[in-house]
């Protein structure tokens, strides 16, 4: 069975730290899939508020999240700080690709617990159709050219 590869980007503009909650285990004891996707959700909010926008307003337009791939690399547990370092790439027409590095610190110093990439559109939520990306975003949200 083939399995999702991400490709590392050359850096990244922004982190964060999240510790993960006793509602983020599962019945295995480790961090559910699902709860880590609902803390990247938090931490791409982190991301566009430092950046001055929201889900809702980015240069006036709002976004969509169009897909999602995620490549575990280890467990993690309950009390686990997690480092999310993010970066917005391979900018398009009318979105970009945010990418998420996921490590833990403390004694396990910087071991890499997952990466992650979501797709997100523009999408104007007043005609419920996607808009085109702002000009200002990817100087933003991206690395330098």
């Amino acid at each position: 069975m083939a399995r999702i590869k991400l490709e590392k980007p050359a850096g990244f503009v922004f982190e964060t730290i999240i510790r993960i909650r006793i509602t983020d285990i599962n019945y295995g004891g480790h961090m559910g899939n699902d709860a880590l996707l609902s803390i990247l959700h938090e931490a791409r909010l982190q991301f566009l508020q430092h950046a001055g926008y929201s889900e809702m307003n980015v240069e006036g337009v709002g976004l969509i999240m169009s897909d999602v791939a995620i490549e575990f690399r280890q467990e993690a547990y309950f009390g686990d700080e997690l480092l999310i370092k993010m970066v917005a790439n391979d900018f398009s027409r009318v979105g970009f690709d945010i990418f998420y590095q996921v490590e833990k610190t403390g004694s396990e110093k910087n071991a890499v617990v997952a990466f992650a990439k979501t797709g997100m559109v523009c999408f104007d939520y007043n005609t419920r159709k996607v808009a085109p990306l702002p000009a200002a975003v990817p100087a933003k949200l991206g690395l330098p050219a």
